[in-house]
């Protein structure tokens, strides 16, 4: 009996799931993977710009290894701080920002760009090449005047677009080096109210679903009657009509 009344009393306990503490991920040897990381802390209101503020300053000074701040908002109840950091800081940024508060999600997401990657070099290839023979044929001692001008103008479109492509795999580079950290602080108070608003409209939702449910299926069990019925009453109507017109008319 004390068993089972330590059971009840467990089960009986409301308990908060926390999620696990958020790491940076590398890619492993042959991927070619970006690393996102999404992690929502809920704070007290006062300490949101205090945390939010600890956290910028620890990325600009690389506390945690090279970082750089990509996007800051911050609104009455709440802020967002977004970075770019090694792998190795994910995880003391994360536990920094999440400093006397409480994680209430996280998610981790990889986009593999081996093809975009390939893409690039494969285009770099191609320029490098074209650019290499406009500059054999811009050597040459027998070319006009008005071809080297067109080569001239072809060299300088060719080398625009190689520094083009070269940003680009920069900032692919970058991507694989790096993950990309958004940090969304919200106010406690705030999701306690907004937290019981969803789950009254969520209820709503469902009840409503239930009901037109149930109604679809009554509507579906007597659409038969309704279409057997319909001939019988104009049967019904038809056969009314005929006998009292033959009443009225022995009547007269």
């Amino acid at each position: 009996m004390l068993g089972l009344l330590q059971v009840l009393a467990g089960c009986s306990k409301k308990q908060e799931v926390v999620p696990a503490p958020i790491s940076g991920e590398r890619s492993k040897a042959g991927a070619m993977l970006a690393y996102e990381h999404v992690l929502r802390i809920r704070l007290p209101g006062t300490e949101i710009a205090g945390r939010l503020a600890a956290a910028r300053q620890a990325c600009e000074m690389a506390r945690f290894g090279a970082c750089n701040v990509l996007r800051i908002e911050q609104a009455e109840h709440d802020a967002e701080l977004a970075v770019r950091i090694v792998p190795e800081g994910v995880e003391p940024m994360a536990k920094l920002a999440a400093q006397g508060g409480t994680v209430g999600f996280r998610q981790t997401t990889a986009e593999d760009i081996a093809d975009a990657v390939n893409d690039n070099q494969r285009q770099r290839e191609l320029l490098e090449k074209h650019a290499q023979h406009l500059a054999e044929l811009a050597a040459r001692k027998d070319i006009a005047v008005a071809d080297l001008i067109a080569l001239s103008h072809e060299q300088a479109s060719v080398e625009s677009q190689l520094h083009s492509l070269q940003a680009v795999a920069a900032n692919q580079q970058r991507r694989l080096d790096t993950n990309r950290l958004e940090l969304h602080f919200g106010d406690t108070r705030a999701y306690s109210r907004s937290g019981r608003i969803g789950d009254g409209f969520s209820g709503l939702l469902d009840e409503t679903t239930e009901g037109v449910t149930d109604a679809l299926g009554l509507l579906g069990y007597g659409l038969p009657f309704l279409i057997l019925a319909f001939p019988l009453a104009l049967l019904w109507l038809w056969l009314w009509r005929r006998f009292t017109r033959r009443g009225r008319m022995q009547e007269r």
